[in-house]
């Protein structure tokens, strides 16, 4: 059972990387260590605490943001797992904007890739504090000082180890902790990251003098008062290292390494600790701009329960027998079980009924939120990603996730004819889950056109309209809409004649056509003159035009 949490004791953190760099499985172990998870799920077996949903479990990757909460000295974290591949760096971006510090895994036989560089770029501009981990240090080509080389030449030169591994791959089998200056020794088949600790050996003596002397320079070098006793030759205690550490992370100056092994749960125990004494609380970090609805006016959200409720939508995703499920992070007030809240922009009203916590794709209901934390409630009718929920009294609007624009296009065709309402129907209600994608009905190709970041992106979109709505569809290349235009005069008559008797009818009327400067557009160019084309003809002749224009000869 989760209880309650203050601002001060709660943590949200975004787990970022690369895809297959590790981050699930550091989620599943975190929250199992914790106690908040009473399996220690596998990628592998499809039991993964974060990788919950079918494309997930088949694909045995992450696909969606998803949040497990770890409960560790007394204080909340919520972790927020993201997927690594570029298709879904939406899912990546939203969970670092949720978020108030980041976690940024590198695999240690990978190093860096393209996708820790985006998912860092990301934090970076988000502003979050960030410590890097290096995973699977079990695995067969495991490097640390590799992958140590590559963070401080591809990504930060800021990056200083506050562990060292003891031994690597199949060897890897403990840390030394610079802080506590011991060592972690596993056993294989430790089942929550308990460990053994003992002095430093002799072997790593050396090594752990050079990596303590750099930390502590580091940690210094943020501190002018520090700096000025290191030099003088005083010792600088643990506790106020790690304080100036916290410091120097919020201001972006340093960045911390730790390393260990998820799916052994080495090295789970240190992470969680300096999760929660290293990660700001929503509290320590600087308020929101917003604007208040309907007004020009700016307001800044503060993190304080005394505050009006606000609250953002960073992720919904609907779930078989629930329906929409929402993802919120409540910046200011305080939220409870049952509340009415107000979607100024949509002008609805939602109550927020059966109010949770999230630990994958369990909830545990809870009585309230308190500003910082967040939350999961089902089956809102009208709000969606990027809404911001307040209050009637007090209405504002909090600045949208900047999702990523699509980069490619496909067409989509149903493979029973009859379904194109339905497949319509589908592919709004997944947008609605997920706005990186768009659709469009082409009418001049007599095509249904997808958008999105990538064939795997758009693979997943078809997969769910199948699997969610019952809707089969297939990909297809969308045709290339061929056009003509003029490249020369040219002119045309319509001559009428008609004699019943009486007054007769005649017409006769001439059509020039001439070719503009590209860019131009269509320009109808009346030379009537002196009546002899009655005003009211004129318009019916300009539509003619248009609409032989858009057929074609």
């Amino acid at each position: 059972m989760v209880r309650t949490y203050k601002t001060g004791d709660i943590r949200n953190v975004a787990v970022v990387g690369h895809g297959a760099s590790g981050k699930t499985s550091l989620v599943d172990a975190l929250a199992f260590v914790a106690g908040t998870s009473k399996r220690h799920g596998s990628v592998k077996d499809g039991t993964a605490l974060t990788d919950y949903t079918a494309d997930e479990i088949e694909r045995k990757y992450s696909i969606n943001l998803a949040i497990a909460v770890a409960e560790w000295m007394d204080a909340k974290l919520n972790l927020i797992d993201t997927p690594g591949y570029l298709d879904f760096t939406g899912e990546a971006l939203a969970g670092v904007w949720a978020s108030d510090g980041a976690v940024v895994v590198v695999s240690a036989t990978g190093g860096v890739e393209v996708g820790t560089e985006k998912v860092w770029d990301y934090a970076e501009q988000r502003g979050v504090p960030r410590m890097f981990f290096v995973s699977l240090m079990d695995k067969e080509h495991a490097d640390f000082e590799k992958v140590y080389h590559q963070i401080k030449e591809r990504l930060t030169a800021k990056v200083i180890p506050v562990e060292i591994p003891v031994g690597e791959g199949p060897e890897f089998h403990g840390i030394i902790n610079l802080f506590s200056k011991k060592c972690h020794l596993y056993k294989k088949g430790t089942k929550a990251g308990e460990y053994e600790e003992l002095d430093v050996p002799a072997e790593y003596q050396s090594r752990f003098d050079e990596y303590s002397r750099e930390l502590i320079e580091r940690i210094a070098e943020t501190d002018d008062t520090l700096l000025e006793r290191y030099l003088g030759g005083e010792e600088i205690g643990r506790d106020e290292a790690i304080r100036a550490l916290k410091t120097g992370m919020a201001r972006g100056e340093i960045f911390p390494l730790f390393c260990g092994a998820a799916e052994l749960t080495y090295g789970t125990r240190a992470l969680l600790s300096k999760l929660v004494e290293l990660m700001p609380s929503p509290a320590d970090r600087p308020p929101l701009e917003a604007q208040k609805w309907g007004a020009a006016d700016k307001v800044a959200v503060k993190p304080d329960d005394a505050g009006p409720f606000v609250a953002q939508v960073f992720k919904t995703i609907s779930e078989p027998h629930v329906g929409d499920v929402t993802f919120f992070r409540v910046y200011s007030g305080t939220v409870k079980n049952g509340q009415d809240v107000w979607n100024a922009p949509r002008a609805a009203t939602e109550k927020l009924n059966h109010l949770c916590v999230a630990v994958g794709k369990d909830r545990t209901e809870v009585a309230e939120l308190h500003a910082g934390d967040i939350g999961v409630v089902a089956k809102l009718r009208d709000t969606h990603t990027n809404d911001t929920l307040s209050t009637r009294e007090t209405p504002i609007v909090l600045p949208k996730i900047p999702f990523p624009e699509p980069v490619i296009t496909v067409a989509v065709e149903v493979k029973q004819r009859g379904e194109e309402d339905k497949l319509s129907t589908g592919l709004h209600k997944l947008h609605e889950e997920d706005p990186t994608f768009h659709h469009e009905f082409n009418a001049e190709l007599g095509q249904t056109l997808l958008r999105g970041l990538g064939e795997r992106h758009l693979e997943i979109v078809v997969g769910r309209l199948a699997r969610k709505f019952g809707v089969h569809a297939q990909i297809t290349k969308p045709k290339v809409a061929y056009r003509e235009t003029l490249k020369g005069k040219g002119e045309g008559q319509g001559k009428h004649k008609k004699q019943t008797g009486g007054r007769g009818q005649y017409g006769d009327c001439w059509i020039r056509l001439a070719p503009l400067p590209r860019g131009s557009g269509f320009v109808f160019d009346d030379q009537i003159v002196g009546g002899v084309i009655p005003r009211q003809y004129i318009p019916a002749v300009e539509r003619g035009i248009v609409e032989a224009a858009q057929r074609g000869p």
